[in-house]
């Protein structure tokens, strides 16, 4: 590869956000999946209609108001237990698989690499150490700094400041195809992971090239 910045998105790309299915699953048999999936499509609309407002709500925050969304469209009264249940399954997401080795491999051959996030770091930093990838990324950026959501022109370009790296030198990784589409049109290489075989959006905005999982990158 001829870059030599790699900006990982966290949520989705390196860590699974439906790993609280199992969770819901214990406290509301058989609606996890339902909870789960309605919870991760309402945190992303939230920060983005927030963003449209000029009004900067904090990612934990949507995350706890996606939740109680989730909840009541499923017909749950939420209790204040199981709110905290569930808000600290998302602190311990798991990671896929792959992760950790391609991390590794992509280190050990003098990649810059770094989390680039909507998490605040309050969210994303306990979650790298649960997983003990500290000393896999040379920094966790979360826009939480500016106030400024992915796919926003500003976030990209804050992130690229943070690494002191060059446009044409970074590339961007993210399972979301809204997150591609913002690095693309900031003008950042990207790739796709598209775990789940997902239609390709955003004609105009591919990413330049679509990947499985993280392993195609060292292959």
């Amino acid at each position: 590869m001829k870059f030599k910045t790699i900006l990982f998105d966290a949520y989705g790309t390196l860590f699974d956000v439906h790993t609280v299915i199992e969770t819901c699953d214990k406290l509301y048999p058989e609606r996890g999946e339902s909870i789960s999936h309605l919870w991760r499509l309402k945190q992303i609309e939230y920060a983005m209609q927030y963003q449209l407002m000029g009004r900067y709500v904090d990612f934990y925050t949507l995350t706890n108001q996606s939740l109680k969304y989730a909840a009541e469209a499923n017909d749950i009264d939420l209790t204040e237990h199981e709110e905290k249940m569930l808000m600290s399954a998302y602190m311990k997401l798991n990671v896929y698989d792959e992760v950790k080795e391609v991390l590794a491999y992509l280190k050990e051959k003098g990649y810059r690499l770094a989390v680039f996030t909507n998490g605040p770091k309050h969210m994303i930093d306990p979650l790298v150490s649960y997983h003990n990838m500290n000393h896999l990324f040379e920094n966790v950026i979360s826009v939480d700094e500016i106030k400024q959501y992915k796919p926003t022109m500003a976030s990209y370009h804050y992130a690229k400041n943070k690494m002191n790296a060059k446009r044409e030198e970074v590339l961007f990784l993210s399972s979301n195809t809204w997150d591609i589409a913002g690095a693309k049109n900031y003008g950042f290489a990207t790739a796709w992971v598209n775990r789940k075989g997902n239609v390709a959006e955003h004609k105009e905005l591919q990413p330049n090239v679509i990947i499985k999982s993280l392993n195609q990158l060292i292959k």
